[in-house]
């Protein structure tokens, strides 16, 4: 499953964080993880490039690999350092407003670290689990159950049950051949407490090793209900138009699919 990180409410990839604040327990749920402090924001060039706007490139010792447009009013930059362990890859997502969310990731897909730039929060990998996502597992049985813990910079700590299933459906994307996948993932506080449900459907590709957003539904602890789509559009590679490109492209303008929608009276 990947991180969905969207503003609205920021959230908490297997692509972003949620962070849902309330006055006893500030949540953030992270749908891929983020990877540096935000202070480290301002290692990246962004340059303007005629009539594209800005052009995202990574740190030193970093090729950024590809970007992805996304539904949703994102755009997704990926890229791998010669620094980190194998296998491990990372992403700057943007929307209107810049940087929103980072994010890195192992060969597995488990969310090694996330940040969100904006709030300053901070989550990390707790290495002891009762089942570690495994992309591998995922490919190999077409289901991944997990069971894993993230802590904050904070002190905080969330744990994330769910799975991830093959549907056995596979699509073509800008030329990417995608598989789909359900997913459903549920987020508890230390005490058990469930804070966030989140279920619906996203891609993956053997081909990069990650996910990629899709159709999904999140249901906080209130009741509100949150609909959105961060499915993948285009894929730019170096050489290609777009590579790099920083401005979000799709449903910038369609702000509904973020607005709360209030539980249903029974």
């Amino acid at each position: 499953m990947q991180n969905r990180v969207t503003d609205h409410a920021q959230p908490g990839q297997r692509h972003g964080i949620l962070a849902v604040t309330r006055p006893d327990v500030p949540v953030r749920l992270a749908s891929g993880m983020l990877t540096l402090m935000a202070a480290a924001a301002g290692a990246w060039a962004l340059s303007a490039l005629p009539g594209l706007g800005a052009s995202f490139t990574p740190p030193a010792g970093c090729r950024l690999e590809v970007t992805v447009q996304n539904r949703g009013c994102s755009v997704s930059q990926y890229y791998r350092c010669d620094a980190d362990p194998e296998g491990w890859q990372r992403s700057a997502i943007f929307d209107r407003e810049g940087l929103r969310h980072l994010s890195t990731i192992d060969a597995e897909t488990r969310w090694i670290e996330s940040q969100s730039p904006r709030l300053g929060i901070m989550d990390r990998l707790v290495e002891q689990a009762e089942r570690h996502a495994s992309f591998s597992r995922l490919l190999e049985t077409g289901r991944d159950d997990f069971d894993f813990l993230t802590e904050s910079n904070t002190g905080e700590r969330l744990r994330f049950q769910g799975h991830d299933v093959l549907t056995g459906e596979t699509v073509e994307i800008d030329g990417v051949t995608l598989e789909r996948t359900r997913f459903e993932v549920v987020t508890l506080s230390a005490s058990g407490e469930v804070l966030m449900r989140r279920s619906g459907q996203q891609f993956i590709s053997r081909e990069f090793g990650r996910f990629y957003g899709g159709v999904e539904t999140t249901t906080d602890w209130t009741g509100a209900r949150h609909e959105t789509n961060d499915s993948p559009v285009t894929f730019s590679r170096p050489g290609n138009p777009g590579f790099g490109a920083t401005t979000p492209h799709y449903d910038c303008d369609q702000l509904m699919t973020h607005i709360p929608q209030e539980r249903a009276a029974s």
